[in-house]
């Protein structure tokens, strides 16, 4: 269970800067911390299908006959209409699509944590202490940690209902 607090330290003691207390506090870091969490959070979510971040949605149409995206949906993965803006057009009364969604820090799992330690680590770095040998570096772990992460996303277990009855499948076993 970690806090927005949590990562931001995490992130700084990467950069070798003192942790931080509280987002309201009045030093550069925690000005920077909060200024760039929300977005380099979002941005990280939605670059990838995590498993942990999908939910579906059962969407019914509006008073203008179109279905509205809920505000907390980040990038839409399945759809059966047309996305336009925040909107969904189609024909149907009711349609369900897939999203990646806003989730809090205190839901990430422990791949995560360390992946979005990481990235805010390269966004603080710049403008914290300006050093481009510390961010190359901290790039090139971001990018291990990604695939790593990419990979035990990826391997998570899933429910194979869909496809227990599948003849393929039978014929093997």
């Amino acid at each position: 269970m970690h806090t927005k607090i949590d990562l931001c330290t995490m992130a700084l003691l990467k950069l070798g800067e003192k942790p931080i207390q509280s987002l309201i506090e009045d030093t550069p870091a925690a000005q920077i911390a909060r200024t760039l969490f929300d977005s380099v959070i979002d941005m990280l979510l939605a670059m990838h299908p995590w498993r942990f971040a999908c939910k579906k949605f059962e969407l019914a149409k509006n008073d203008d006959g179109d279905f509205l995206i809920p505000s907390e949906c980040l990038r839409v993965l399945k759809c059966s209409g047309e996305i336009i803006g925040n909107k969904v057009i189609a024909p149907t009364q009711n349609i369900s699509i897939t999203a990646i969604v806003r989730v809090e820090p205190e839901n990430f799992p422990s791949y995560f944590v360390s992946l979005a330690a990481t990235k805010l680590a390269m966004e603080f770095c710049i403008p914290l202490i300006g050093d481009q040998t510390v961010f190359r570096m901290l790039a090139a772990l971001y990018e291990t940690e990604l695939q790593s992460a990419k990979f035990i996303d990826s391997t998570t277990a899933t429910s194979l209902d869909g496809i227990k009855n599948f003849s393929l499948i039978n014929a093997r076993f």
